[in-house]
């Protein structure tokens, strides 16, 4: 979640230091409030992951990465869903304007994902950085030995087309249902991305998940873990890092008390009977597309 100095003058180190308190993993993007040298000193013991927004020179997105690597980030995960901003009227009618937010802390070269700039000779023409495909997901593995993760994963063939280019590990999101009208729910696709890249590629979900039983939903569908984003900014703007540690207290009693619901002991031992689903996991080279 990017900004988040919007919503707290703590920003991304409150949101670190909660995390770090309560064990979580946790992911911070490009266009975050402080520097990712800054998020990392403010719980430098952590696990955390850093969120690559693609840059129009690629100088920029390599430069970015080594940074990554030399603040103790553990992995980069690759935003593929957000060559352009959407057409998102819920931002625009609220004024949320992310040309008019402040200096980002990563520096003032880096830029937002962008909109179309022009009709120029009756063509609608973007950004040169928005044309990005699958050779820079081979580029950004030759640049560094970090895992990747690729976020923004909705069909099977796009799960496998990036475990072909070097994923370690895919997040299935629609980046909050904001990018694209009419884009399938993430739970409704977690079944045939696990089934497509099996059971040696991690598949984590995010999009939804609000409180407990949204987690075990997606764990029990095949997920190895839940991404949870605009909570844990409520929380932030609630009350700081005590909001967030307080969200993240909440959320794991809930997950306590489904687990005891649907007679299961352990995260571990969920599987979709656990929730009523009748899917059964396909292997690899019988899924569709």
């Amino acid at each position: 979640m990017a900004y988040q100095s919007a919503v707290h003058p703590d920003a991304e180190a409150a949101t670190a230091r909660a995390a770090a308190a309560e064990g979580v993993l946790a992911m911070y993007s490009t266009l975050s409030s402080l520097s990712m040298e800054a998020i990392a000193a403010a719980s430098p013991d952590a696990r955390r992951w850093f969120q690559l927004y693609l840059q129009d020179d690629p100088r920029l997105n390599w430069a970015l990465v080594e940074r990554a690597e030399r603040a103790g980030y553990s992995a980069i995960v690759l935003t593929a869903d957000v060559p352009i901003l959407g057409v998102r009227d819920a931002q625009m009618q609220q004024g949320f304007a992310m040309e008019a937010q402040p200096p980002m802390g990563n520096g003032p070269e880096v830029r937002t994902p962008g909109r179309p700039a022009e009709f120029t000779a009756n063509r609608l023409r973007h950004r040169p950085g928005s044309a990005h495909g699958w050779p820079v997901l081979d580029e950004l593995r030759q640049r560094t030995e970090l895992p990747i993760v690729v976020k923004g994963i909705l069909t099977a063939e796009d799960a496998r087309q990036a475990v072909s280019h070097g994923a370690k590990a895919l997040v299935v999101s629609n980046h909050g249902g904001r990018q694209l009208d009419g884009a399938p729910a993430t739970l409704d696709v977690l079944a045939e991305v696990v089934a497509a890249v099996g059971p040696e590629t991690e598949v984590y979900l995010d999009g939804g998940v609000r409180r407990g039983p949204d987690v075990v939903m997606a764990l029990a569908l095949g997920a190895r873990a839940v991404g949870i984003g605009r909570p844990v900014l409520w929380a932030l703007a609630a009350d700081g890092e005590a909001g967030v540690r307080r969200f993240i207290a909440l959320l794991r009693e809930e997950l306590a008390v489904t687990l005891a619901l649907v007679g299961r002991a352990k995260l571990t031992e969920l599987d979709p009977q656990a929730v009523g689903a009748r899917w059964t996991p396909l292997s690899p080279e019988s899924s569709g597309p």
